[in-house]
């Protein structure tokens, strides 16, 4: 989806402008979405949730958004989005929340090889004083927010994790022409495990506000048969 990621900075980007994304091509090859937990209500109804396991091990949060390898379900070839929720971590393009490399310090990152990023049309990045003008001020709080909850979606993972909640999931689909596929990689929340807590323990996850995360999630599976009928053409 990105192209050329860069560190915004109002000397280099003082001649870019923003031009509102009005299409969602740049996403047509990303089957899979990163998600927080702010998200859950609204996605469930969409999209599988489910969990990714990293090279250190840890878990991540994801919108299955197609069944296969750079298959977007959810993208026509007009670049619409055909579905009432877009995750966040799309409509954050052009721009990105990234640490500095010589430091901690998180800063704005954007695609300058982007469509959505021109010195001709748009509205300045960068005002007549050399200032960031209100639309990166904007970005900048939105991207904020986005890490918040980011931070939030990976302790909720963690936990997860620690009780030993996820597990691999066993996807397997037919398609519109009959053809057996399996989705590997992905870990859902063990439903046997969950129902086997001890009273203490699931009275833990309720105060912790997991319980309707965790509903959410399982019943989002259900959602992969949608994907089966979209990429089948029956919706």
């Amino acid at each position: 989806m990105y192209k050329k990621i860069v560190a915004f900075n109002s000397a280099h980007h003082a001649n870019k402008k923003i031009i509102p994304v009005n299409h969602f091509k740049f996403a047509k090859n990303v089957h899979i979405a990163s998600l927080m937990i702010n998200e859950f209500n609204r996605a469930a109804g969409i999209y599988p949730i489910v969990f990714l396991q990293g090279d250190t091990g840890s878990y991540s949060i994801f919108a299955l958004l197609g069944l296969k390898q750079e298959e977007n379900l959810f993208v026509d070839e007009e670049g619409r989005w055909k579905a009432s929720y877009i995750p966040a971590v799309i409509r954050r393009y052009p721009f990105m929340l990234g640490k500095d490399e010589n430091s901690d310090n998180l800063m704005i990152g954007i695609d300058e090889e982007s469509e959505f990023i021109s010195e001709t049309e748009g509205q300045p990045l960068v005002d007549e004083n050399g200032k960031p003008t209100q639309i990166v001020e904007n970005v900048k709080n939105y991207l904020s927010e986005i890490h918040r909850f980011s931070e939030m979606s990976n302790r909720f993972c963690q936990d997860l994790a620690e009780r030993e909640l996820l597990t691999p999931l066993n996807m397997q689909i037919k398609n519109a022409g009959g053809e057996t596929m399996n989705i590997g990689g992905c870990h859902g929340v063990n439903e046997k495990k969950f129902n086997e807590l001890s009273d203490d323990d699931f009275l833990e996850l309720r105060k912790k506000g997991m319980l309707p995360l965790i509903y959410a999630h399982l019943i989002s599976l259900s959602q992969l048969d949608r994907l089966v009928r979209i990429q089948g053409g029956l919706q």
